[in-house]
């Protein structure tokens, strides 16, 4: 009897052993298994840094050559709208200038045509005698002061001759006279009368000018 339960006594003991084995297996296969995964879970997480690290970087250096590629855009465009802004600039200056020019030609045309027509008015002042200058030769008077007065303020003036120095600019001597009260190279008479045109020479003055 004794000897049956040192056998039962052995068996359980044995039965403990191997079950306290198999347990130990076990927990050594799990503690493995959570080494295994823990060190797959920091590759994944160091590959992913590393992946994302690069994305960020590819990232950066996309956004890099988008931000130079609209800053040489603007700059383009920029340099672009000065040199329009430029040529229309010297569009506007041209076409006042030829604007101007054209009134200037159109100014200097219709007054040359009115010229003579004053030349005859004051020549046919001129031939009235004294005696016969009666109120209607003072309505004449009249109308032709209105008349220089009216061309006097767009600019037109008569140019001094009689009595003044000979001056090419403004003179065109068409003969040579003697004079005693006056020095050679003085004008002693004044053929046609010269007008300016904002200072510009609308009709040259016809003299004569002392030898």
């Amino acid at each position: 009897m004794e000897e049956n339960l040192k056998n039962t006594m052995e068996q359980e003991a044995e039965e403990v052993v191997e079950e306290t084995t198999e347990e130990a297996l076990q927990e050594e296969d799990v503690a493995q298994e959570e080494t295994a995964e823990s060190a797959q879970e920091d590759l994944v997480e160091e590959t992913d840094g590393k992946e994302k690290k690069s994305d960020k970087k590819f990232f950066q250096k996309k956004q890099d050559k988008k931000t130079a590629a609209l800053e040489e855009k603007i700059a383009e465009l920029e340099d672009k709208t000065m040199r329009q802004m430029a040529e229309f600039e010297n569009f506007r200056k041209r076409t006042e200038k030829e604007k101007s020019m054209m009134f200037e030609t159109g100014a200097k045309s219709v007054i040359e045509k009115i010229l003579p027509v004053i030349d005859n008015f004051e020549r046919g002042l001129a031939a009235i005698e004294p005696d016969n200058k009666d109120s209607f030769y003072e309505g004449m008077c009249m109308i032709h002061k209105q008349m220089m007065a009216e061309l006097e303020k767009i600019g037109v003036t008569p140019i001094e001759a009689l009595g003044k120095e000979f001056d090419p600019n403004f003179h065109n001597a068409v003969m040579q006279v003697a004079s005693e009260e006056l020095e050679s190279g003085m004008i002693a008479q004044e053929l046609q009368k010269g007008y300016l045109y904002r200072e510009t020479v609308v009709r040259y003055s016809m003299v004569a000018v002392v030898e």
